[in-house]
């Protein structure tokens, strides 16, 4: 019988099992050191509202710490008849820690942990994408200033306008990441907000201290309404996805530039050989495929 935190006193249909899982287990290695870092938050304040005795919190944090460095490792795998990752991390502390283990779950919902996993790692990438960013955006500007007294033709309709310069074009690109950073920063705004706590929409009997959990997790705020944070499912993907698409769409720019420019009709730029490929029936060309 596969491991649930969900009951029933039936099997449920393996074909719809299968349906509803679907990918979960693959997708949720992804969250894994998140879901740790939020059964940690959520344990701590478990035990200052005495739900949790100081011996119990301390045996729960050294298992999932050890789980966290499995993860951390590569080792931590989601066995096959265990639904998702909430499930396995129970599943592994109740193994060495017996009913102890199941006590994580307290005045939480698979809802609102997912939640928090999710919000969690997506802040994470949030952050890593715009280091990347950063550092586009200062080689932009160097380029910019170095070939500022570079002249070359400004476009309109791909017909010759005004004189410009190659540093002007650079840094056009760098002041466009710029706006497309604002839409980013709003999009972590909205992300670094906190759920746990909210349970399945109408939050729990348990007097969870939500604040604490909030300063634990590093998060800005709280998702204050308990319905809304459940309610907004799918939001934050949206938010991030569009600030995501508005960065893709100034690359993409940036990237057409760069092809057209190489072409033998501009020659404004010669790409490395090495960073550009070939033809099988025309094999002089040197094709901006990476662009």
């Amino acid at each position: 019988m596969a491991s649930k935190l969900w009951k029933k006193n039936t099997e449920v249909n393996r074909e719809i099992e299968k349906f509803t899982v679907g990918r979960d287990r693959e997708l949720d290695l992804y969250l894994a050191p998140y879901d740790v870092l939020g059964s940690m938050a959520h344990i701590t304040m478990l035990q200052t509202i005495d739900l949790l005795t100081p011996s119990e919190l301390s045996e729960l944090m050294k298992e999932l710490r050890n789980i966290y460095a499995d993860i951390e490792a590569g080792r931590f795998t989601i066995e096959e008849d265990v639904e998702d990752v909430h499930s396995q991390v129970e599943l592994l502390l109740t193994r060495k820690l017996g009913d102890v283990g199941k006590k994580i779950h307290s005045g939480r919902s698979r809802n609102d942990q997912v939640l928090v996993d999710l919000k969690l790692f997506t802040r994470a990438r949030i952050k890593d994408i715009a280091e990347e960013i950063k550092v586009l955006f200062e080689e932009l500007q160097t380029q910019s200033e170095r070939y500022k007294n570079v002249l070359m033709p400004g476009y309109t309709h791909l017909q010759v306008a005004m004189p410009s310069s190659f540093g002007l074009w650079f840094g056009a690109y760098a002041e466009s990441l710029v706006d497309d950073l604002l839409f980013l920063q709003a999009a972590f705004k909205m992300t670094n907000r906190n759920p746990l706590g909210s349970a399945a929409g109408y939050g729990s009997s348990f007097p969870l201290n939500r604040t604490l959990t909030t300063e634990l997790l590093g998060f800005d705020s709280m998702n204050y309404n308990v319905v809304y944070a459940q309610m907004g499912r799918g939001k934050m993907e949206r938010n991030v996805a569009f600030a995501l698409a508005g960065i893709a769409g100034t690359l993409s720019k940036l990237a057409f530039d760069a092809c057209m420019f190489n072409s033998q009709n501009f020659g404004f730029v010669k790409l490395p050989d090495n960073c550009t490929t070939g033809s099988s029936i025309m094999p002089h060309k040197n094709n901006p495929d990476v662009f």
